[in-house]
């Protein structure tokens, strides 16, 4: 009898859409995703956001919000924004979950 242990997805790969208004990856497991830049600009959880979340000066929307760089630290991306923001890190799984996965 042969076990097969079951992995849970991660990214294997990635890009900004050609109009930069999504981040899409590509898992493991095969499946494409995309998450778009305004969902992740709005789902960053740098201590910068959350200082402005708890202070109630952190916006609703970013319409507009272009990814304007990617930094693959390994466990995470790096993302910068078109409206300066560069801080945030989004760890692979949550990455992931804001996709739905």
């Amino acid at each position: 009898m042969t076990m097969t242990a079951l992995v849970a997805p991660t990214v294997a790969d990635y890009e900004a859409s050609a109009d930069l208004a999504a981040l899409l990856v590509r898992t493991t497991h095969d499946d494409a995703l995309s998450v778009p830049a305004e969902r992740l600009r709005l789902s960053c959880k740098c201590a910068h956001c959350t200082r402005a979340r708890f202070d109630g000066r952190f916006p609703e929307t970013f319409p507009g919000i272009a990814i304007t760089e990617i930094g693959d630290l390994g466990y995470g991306l790096n993302i910068s924004f078109s409206d300066g923001h560069n801080r945030g890190i989004y760890p692979k799984p949550y990455l992931l979950s804001l996709a739905g996965r």
